[in-house]
C-alpha cells in the first residue's frame, strides 16, 4: 500500500475511534506514527483536519468533507480486493474462448460441461469463428484462450497441441462412386465436390494442397458448417471434404463412406492458445488445466 494510501487509511481510524491511542492500538502502529501520519496529510493538504477536545480528537469542517471521500475510496479498494480473490479462488469471474463451431461441438463440449459443474459461478463466452478471426481476437485480448489449426506464425502465442486431424472425401453409402476404387486427385477434382468456404482455413488449405499439384477446385456448394457439409453429403448432393476426426459419428452410423485417394492431405493440429506476452486469468488457466489433463488421458 503506497505510503499516501497509508495515510488516508490513518485519517479514517482516527475520525472512527475519536483519538490517537485507539488508533495505534488497533492498527498496531505507534501513537507517534499516528500523529505524524496526520500531520504530514494535513501539511500535503494544506488544511486542519481535527481538532482536539477533552475526549481526544474530532473532525473538523474540512476533515469531515474528506472523510466521505476517504470512507467511500477504502471501500471501493476494499471491494476490488475482495472481487479480485473471488476471481482468484474461481468464487466469480469470466472465461472468453474463442472456437468454431465445429471444435466447440465436438471437442470442447465435455470439457466446457466439467469446467461448468465444478465452477457454476464463472460466466463463460464462446466467440466463434475461422481460425484465423479467434486468433486474432485473442491477439487483441478478446478472448482468453482460442482453439484454432496451429498458426503459421507462433510468435504471438504459446500453443498446446490438442489432437491432428485429417480432411478426407465422403459421399453417401449409395452414391454413385466406387468405394473400392482409389481415386487419382485429379478423378477427386471432377466430382461435384461439397466444400467449406474459402474463409475456413481448412478450405484455403486444401486448395492449396491441390494447387501443388497443378489442380484447381472448383466447388459446386460452399458452406459456412462442418455439419451442413455431412449433411448434404448423406443426401447424396455430392462428394465433402470434411475432418475426419469430427466425423466419427457418421462413419460410426453408416451414413456417410470414406472414398480413398491416391495421396493424402497432410495432417494438420489443432492447438489450444494463449497469449505470449501476459498471463490469462485464473479461470482460463483452469481450464487449460482441463484440456491438457483429458488430452493426456487421451
Amino acid at each position: 500500500m503506497s505510503a499516501k494510501l497509508e495515510q488516508y487509511r490513518i485519517f479514517k481510524e482516527v475520525a472512527d475511534t475519536g483519538n490517537i491511542s485507539g488508533t495505534a492500538k488497533k492498527l498496531y502502529i505507534s501513537q507517534s506514527a499516528v500523529s505524524q501520519s496526520v500531520k504530514l496529510l494535513e501539511e500535503e493538504l494544506g488544511v486542519r483536519l481535527f481538532s482536539r477536545t477533552s475526549r481526544g480528537v474530532c473532525l473538523t469542517a474540512e476533515g469531515r468533507l474528506l472523510y466521505d471521500y476517504a470512507a467511500k475510496a477504502l471501500s471501493l479498494l476494499e471491494a476490488g480486493e475482495q472481487r479480485l480473490a473471488q476471481t482468484r479462488e474461481l468464487l466469480r469471474g469470466e472465461l472468453a474462448i474463442g472456437a468454431n463451431d465445429t471444435l466447440t461441438k465436438y471437442y470442447l463440449l465435455p470439457f466446457l460441461q466439467a469446467y461448468h459443474r465444478r465452477h457454476p459461478n464463472i460466466r463463460v463466452k464462446i466467440c466463434n469463428g475461422t481460425s484465423r478471426k479467434v486468433l486474432d481476437l485473442l491477439h487483441t485480448g478478446q478472448v482468453d484462450l482460442a482453439f484454432a489449426t496451429a498458426p503459421e506464425d507462433s510468435r504471438p502465442f504459446v500453443t498446446y497441441t490438442c489432437f491432428d486431424t485429417h480432411q478426407v472425401f465422403v459421399a453417401a453409402p449409395d452414391y454413385d462412386c466406387d468405394f473400392d476404387k482409389t481415386y487419382t486427385l485429379e478423378e477427386m477434382s471432377r466430382f461435384p465436390l461439397i466444400l467449406l468456404e474459402r474463409t475456413a482455413s481448412s478450405r484455403r488449405y486444401l486448395e492449396e494442397f491441390f494447387l501443388r499439384h497443378g489442380l484447381k477446385l472448383e466447388p459446386e456448394i460452399e458452406l459456412a458448417s462442418h455439419n451442413l457439409l455431412l449433411s448434404l453429403a448423406r443426401i447424396g448432393l455430392g462428394v465433402a471434404c470434411v475432418t475426419e476426426e469430427l466425423s466419427a459419428s457418421s462413419f460410426q452410423r453408416g451414413i456417410i463412406r470414406k472414398i480413398r485417394v491416391e495421396e493424402e492431405i497432410p495432417a494438420r493440429t489443432v492447438a489450444m492458445c494463449i497469449r505470449r506476452d501476459s498471463e490469462p486469468p485464473a479461470a482460463a488457466r483452469r481450464f487449460m488445466e482441463f484440456v491438457k489433463e483429458g488430452t493426456n488421458n487421451g
